[in-house]
């Protein structure tokens, strides 16, 4: 069924006592959109759209707008592997902001970055074979794909934001349209474009068809009608970035471990401190201590400021969740597109820049690759920090480091670090989930034990 008559007609079987194949007879003579009208969008019964779900997938779209895609909580997808494809041949998304000369730099640059990409890939294929002779028992195909997708490990770290990608999702209705309005507020050009672009293929007949039964139904076309931009949440971050401008003390940046644990006692100040995460460039710790020692007139300013522009229709923003444990953690972007997909937590990132520096795999100066390696990341990098942001983001490589803050319970802390631990997950993610693992077990002593994780140096590498 479409997805609204879906949603109509289930919404119905709740509220009637006719039997499911009664409501679906109905709602082949009643006009759905007219329904949705009245009790979603007019009288607010939300957990209608719940009920109609779309599958969509948006094609040639760059890593980085991947990442904001998938931004959802309720949302079941899947991105292409950058372990299984080569992306030597793919070209790069320029960034819609540039003008004609930053676009010939940032494009000279990326270039710079995909052969580099493709010769990395060729020489540490090349070192792992030498190292790692193929087993009597394994396939010599089997053998290739597994030493190439290790490669490509290494390889992707060379990958810009901007290199291009696909994604496919399930979404029920209710999320497609948070997800709509929620990437018209982007920064980013391209995402504002998209989710113009998902409207309007909402207001069409879907472009695969299984069959010809539903030829001529649109897609979703009463939410196409109601998708404006979130103001609430667009204005809330300049609110809360002017605050935190105007009213922070300075902080000096020092070195730190990748992964940092805290349970906060003050729920206030744990909201305070999230709602300013994001738009500045101070670790969740730093931020949580200083909201702490606040009156409540000052952690009341923050709230305001967050909550100034919200009206009747916006909920409350994702930063006033909260979770007993917050990880907050400085990893390469590669790592975050990978860790970004688990669900049952809250996730928040600062701004992507080059003043984290950058990660370098071990395999690399195990190839005697350093140098080569150094200076085509130093080269991007250098690069990006004279082009204009947000599209300077679109050069940053998968190696680039950037700080994110990732709230949970015990069981997903648990399942994290027992799943991306694991000796066929990528090197760098293995390392946070260890790490997020031994945070728990200073943290926690008694819950600590009862985490599984497998240590970094615990390899299988044809295993995948």
């Amino acid at each position: 069924m479409p997805p609204e008559k879906c949603a109509y007609a289930l919404a119905r079987y709740s509220r009637s006592p006719d039997s499911i194949r009664e409501s679906v007879e109905w709602v082949r003579t009643h006009d759905s959109a007219k329904f949705l009208e009245s009790f979603y969008f007019q009288y607010g019964h939300a957990s209608i759209a719940d009920l109609g779900h779309v599958v969509m997938c948006f094609e040639g779209i760059s890593e980085l707008a991947a990442t904001e895609v998938e931004d959802e909580q309720l949302w079941d997808g899947q991105a292409r592997s950058s372990r299984y494809q080569d992306f030597s041949k793919s070209g790069f998304i320029t960034p819609p902001e540039f003008e004609s000369a930053q676009a010939a730099i940032y494009q000279e640059a990326a270039g710079r970055l995909l052969a580099g990409y493709n010769e990395i890939h060729a020489k540490i294929f090349d070192h792992l074979a030498e190292r790692l002779p193929k087993p009597e028992a394994m396939k010599p195909d089997a053998y290739k794909r597994n030493l190439a997708a290790r490669a490509f490990d290494v390889a992707r770290y060379l990958l810009c934001f901007g290199i291009p990608t696909g994604v496919g999702q399930v979404t029920s209705i209710r999320t497609l349209e948070r997800q709509i309005r929620r990437l018209k507020a982007s920064e980013y050009q391209e995402l504002r474009d998209l989710a113009g672009e998902i409207a309007e293929a909402c207001a069409e007949q879907p472009a695969c068809q299984w069959d010809a039964i539903n030829s001529g139904e649109a897609l979703a076309p009463t939410l196409a009608r109601h998708v404006d931009v979130d103001e609430h949440l667009e204005q809330s971050r300049v609110d809360l970035k002017l605050w935190a401008t105007q009213n922070l003390s300075a902080y000096k940046h020092e070195c730190s471990g990748p992964v940092d644990l805290l349970k906060p006692a003050d729920s206030m100040a744990d909201i305070v401190a999230t709602l300013l995460y994001p738009v500045t460039d101070r670790p969740y710790r730093w931020l949580y201590e200083q909201v702490c020692e606040w009156n409540f007139a000052r952690k009341n300013e923050v709230i305001d400021a967050a909550l100034r522009s919200r009206t009747r229709r916006d909920e409350l923003l994702r930063n006033f969740r909260g979770a007993p444990y917050a990880y907050d953690i400085v990893m390469d972007i590669g790592a975050y597109r990978d860790l970004h997909r688990h669900r049952r937590c809250q996730q928040f990132r600062q701004a992507y820049s080059t003043k984290l520096g950058f990660e370098t795999p071990d395999a690399i100066a195990d190839a005697g690759l350093t140098a080569n390696y150094d200076a085509l990341v130093s080269h991007a990098c250098n690069i990006v920090t004279t082009l204009p942001e947000p599209g300077s983001h679109y050069l940053l490589p998968f190696a680039s480091r950037a700080r994110f803050l990732f709230k949970m319970d015990f069981s997903e802390a648990e399942y994290i670090a027992r799943l991306r631990s694991g000796v066929k997950g990528h090197f760098s993610y293995r390392r946070i989930a260890w790490y997020m693992k031994e945070k728990m077990a200073e943290l926690e002593p008694e819950l600590g034990r009862l985490m599984q994780a497998t240590p970094p140096w615990t390899e299988d590498p044809l295993q995948r």
